[in-house]
C-alpha cells in the first residue's frame, strides 16, 4: 500500500477515548459501522442520549441497533432527533409521507436500492441519513447490505487525483434511475437535478469525501464527456472493488441501520429471491453541501 493510504487509514482509525457513559458503541470494523447497545428506541432520549448518539454517527457514519421493538411513529420520532423529516417522493396516495416501504418478495421483478449509490443526491439539500428497519429477513439467509466509506474513498486516491478532484463538480440527476433503465419518470414527479462538488466536506465534522454515485451522478461539468465518463467509471470501480472501504451488515428481524447519506454508500444485496424481505425506511433532511 502506498503511504499516503497507509497514512490516511492511520488517521481514520486513530480516535481519541470515546465517552459514552449512557450507551455501549462497540465497532464493526476499524473503519467503518458500529453497533448501539443500551437503548430502547421505543422511548424518548435523554439529552446525554443523544449527544452520545451523534457523537457515536459523526465517528462510524453506520449505527446498527438489534432486538427493537418500534412503532411507524416511534421510529418518526427517533429519526426526528436528528433533524427534520425527508418526505418519500413519488408516495402512495394514502400513505404516510415520511416512510417508504421496502419489500421484496417471490413476485418481484427489481428491488430498491440492488447497486451502490447513496440516497437523494439529487436533492439541493442531500439527505443527512436513512434509517431502515427490517421486521421480516429472507428465511434462508441473504439480504446484507453493503457500506462504503466515502472519506476513505476519497483519502485512498492519489495526491495528484484528490488534487484534480477537488476542483470539480457533478450534475446529480433524479431522473437517471429512469432513463437508464430507458423509462420516463412519473409526469407529476419534479425530478431534482443539482450540481454538487466533486469532493464535499462534511457539515459536521469538516472531513473531505468523494460525493458521486452511479445511479444520479450524470456528469462532471468542467470535463468533456468521454473524459467525464472515464473518470466516473474509474471512480465508480474504486468504490466497489476496494474491499477495505466496505462494511457488510448482516439483518436479523427487529434491527434498524442509520448510516449517513454523505459519508457512505451503499447496496442493497438481492440475493435472497424468492423469499421475502421486509421494512420501512424514514429519512432525515440534510443542509447544502460546499467543497
Amino acid at each position: 500500500m502506498e503511504e499516503y493510504a497507509l497514512q490516511a487509514v492511520e488517521r481514520l482509525t486513530t480516535r481519541p477515548a470515546e465517552p459514552y457513559e449512557t450507551i455501549t458503541v462497540t465497532p464493526i470494523t476499524p473503519l467503518l459501522g458500529a453497533e448501539v447497545s443500551g437503548l430502547d428506541l421505543a422511548e424518548e432520549l435523554t439529552p446525554r442520549q443523544e449527544k452520545e448518539l451523534k457523537h457515536a454517527f459523526h465517528t462510524h457514519h453506520v449505527l446498527v441497533f438489534r432486538d427493537q421493538d418500534i412503532t411507524p411513529e416511534e421510529h418518526k420520532r427517533f429519526a426526528g432527533v436528528f433533524g427534520a423529516l425527508h418526505p418519500v417522493a413519488l408516495a402512495p396516495e394514502g400513505s404516510d409521507p415520511d416512510i417508504l416501504e421496502i419489500k421484496a418478495t417471490a413476485e418481484s421483478r427489481a428491488v430498491a436500492g440492488n447497486g451502490w449509490h447513496s440516497d437523494g443526491t439529487a436533492d439541493a439539500e442531500p439527505s443527512l441519513g436513512s434509517m431502515l428497519y427490517l421486521t421480516t429477513v429472507p428465511q434462508d439467509g441473504g439480504g446484507d447490505t453493503l457500506f462504503a466509506n466515502m472519506h476513505l474513498a476519497y483519502e485512498l486516491l492519489s495526491p495528484a487525483m484528490r488534487a484534480f478532484l477537488d476542483t470539480l463538480t457533478a450534475l446529480h440527476d433524479g431522473a437517471r434511475p429512469w432513463t437508464t433503465a430507458g423509462l420516463t419518470p412519473p409526469p407529476e414527479y419534479d425530478v431534482p437535478r443539482t450540481e454538487h462538488p466533486v469532493v464535499v466536506r462534511h457539515p459536521e465534522t469538516g472531513r473531505r469525501l468523494l460525493f458521486v454515485n452511479a445511479p444520479y451522478t450524470s456528469h462532471i461539468t468542467q470535463l468533456s464527456r468521454p473524459e467525464s465518463d472515464a473518470l466516473l467509471d474509474m471512480l465508480h470501480a474504486h468504490i466497489a472493488r476496494t474491499p477495505m472501504l466496505h462494511l457488510r451488515v448482516r439483518w436479523q428481524p427487529r434491527t434498524l441501520v442509520f448510516w449517513d447519506n454523505r459519508s457512505v454508500q451503499h447496496h442493497a444485496i438481492w440475493d435472497y429471491f424468492p423469499h421475502t424481505r421486509h421494512g420501512r425506511r424514514v429519512a432525515v433532511q440534510g443542509t447544502r453541501l460546499e467543497g
